[in-house]
């Protein structure tokens, strides 16, 4: 049988529904002659609903809230786009900006490749911009908590494990209990603390120390085992370097330790210098001579505070030089006291050499926490060894002088004293 053949007996043998587009009939535009055949083929308009794209435009009870941009220049010219370029988290919760092209809206911060500013709007709250339609973006969440936020509380929940511990707890087990891997989690809390989860653990053990000492009742050994130390001798290897002194002292307010002092004069106005028994631990600045005193006696309240006699007016006069001098250096040992993040960011400023500037950004880098430039200025203004660490050596980003302890003028005199060449 040939093939034309079997397609006729086929096209027989098979019943056609009358709808068949194959039927000549049928292939009429004409919609009433189809209708009036086959009736259950008709659509009805009324009830099927075509599916349509939204228009990225404001509604007029929008328009409060919202800015849509049609053009790259409308979108440039808002200042919201500028929090959206540079990803800044201060102004999450504070706006949205939804994406045309992907129905997607996010927080300003989200990690998400930026869109074109023509496809980008703004709302104030994720509430309108879901009402007009927009997704919430799966990556940033911007209708709950960012993912910058989460690790920040998975930290502070691993700061009160360390802090309700009795010993230093091992990382492992503190990244198994906030549900995170070591190595992310150690990223994570060095990235927000600004310490290691050891040198937190650490730190807060010498708090808990100081205050069990404070407490009259409690015995020096009882102190220090409290504080989680295993064994007396684990912890008085390292007493000067975690009290300054040792726990009996500590515990009497500093009585009876010597502090040696002396006042003098330079250029930029009174000098104090006061030494330990460990090397300088103060060179303050001022104008008034009795008001560095009456501050030394404050830090120290119940220590012995001795004149300096001849030989520590020498001592005296070889840091006036060194302030007169920067560029000659200090060779003098610090008594150097502070926490172990202060302590980092200070050793990093006396990497700065003489006639050089550096950012807080830059030590905040060099330190390996570049998030941590807030807490790198407050370190810098906790310091009192004065042009010994050379916190007057950092300004901000564009150069400027920022704050200074002893005063932005003498910041300034310092710096340009520094700038010019040593006398030869």
């Amino acid at each position: 049988m040939g093939r034309t053949a079997m397609g006729r007996a086929h096209s027989e043998s098979t019943p056609r529904k009358c709808c068949d587009p194959g039927i000549s009939g049928f292939e009429s535009k004409d919609r009433s002659v189809r209708s009036a055949i086959c009736p259950q083929i008709e659509p009805n308009t009324a009830q099927i609903a075509r599916p349509q794209m939204t228009e990225f435009s404001p509604t007029p009870s929008q328009t409060a809230s919202q800015t849509a941009s049609q053009t790259p220049g409308q979108t440039e010219a808002d200042p919201r786009w500028q929090s959206v370029l540079s990803r800044d988290k201060s102004a999450d919760g504070q706006f949205v900006y939804a994406v045309k092209s992907t129905g997607i809206y996010c927080r300003p911060s989200c990690p998400s490749r930026h869109a074109k500013p023509q496809n980008v709007g703004f709302f104030d709250t994720p509430a309108e911009a879901g009402a007009a339609g927009f997704r919430p973006c799966l990556r940033c969440h911007p209708n709950g908590q960012s993912p910058a936020g989460a690790n920040a509380a998975l930290v502070a929940e691993a700061c009160r494990l360390i802090e309700a511990s009795d010993k230093l707890p091992k990382l492992e087990e503190l990244a198994r209990k906030i549900g995170m891997s070591p190595f992310h989690f150690h990223r994570q809390f060095r990235k927000i603390t600004g310490l290691t989860p050891r040198q937190w653990a650490v730190t807060h053990r010498t708090r808990k120390l100081r205050a069990e000492l404070a407490d009259p009742t409690e015995s020096v050994t009882g102190a220090i085992y409290g504080a989680g130390y295993n064994a007396n001798s684990r912890f008085y290897e390292n007493s000067y370097e975690v009290l300054g002194m040792t726990p009996t002292t500590y515990r009497n307010g500093g009585k009876d330790a010597e502090i040696r002092f002396a006042v003098g004069a330079t250029s930029l106005g009174a000098i104090l210098v006061a030494q330990s028994d460990r090397g300088i631990c103060a060179i303050t600045l001022g104008d008034d001579p009795d008001r560095l005193v009456r501050d030394l006696q404050d830090r120290f309240p119940r220590a012995v505070l001795i004149g300096g006699d001849a030989d520590y007016e020498t001592l005296v006069a070889q840091v006036v030089g060194f302030v007169e001098a920067p560029g000659i250096g200090l060779t003098l040992p610090l008594d150097i006291r502070g926490t172990a993040f202060q302590e980092r960011v200070w050793q990093a400023l006396r990497q700065i050499p003489p006639g050089q500037t550096a950012t807080y950004t830059d030590i905040a880098r060099l330190i390996g926490e570049p998030k941590a430039v807030r807490a790198v200025a407050q370190a810098c203004g906790a310091n009192k060894l004065a042009v010994a660490i050379p916190c007057h050596r950092v300004v901000r980003h564009d150069g400027t002088l920022a704050g200074y302890r002893w005063g932005v003028e003498r910041k300034r005199a310092l710096l340009e004293r520094e700038a010019r060449p040593l006398p030869r």
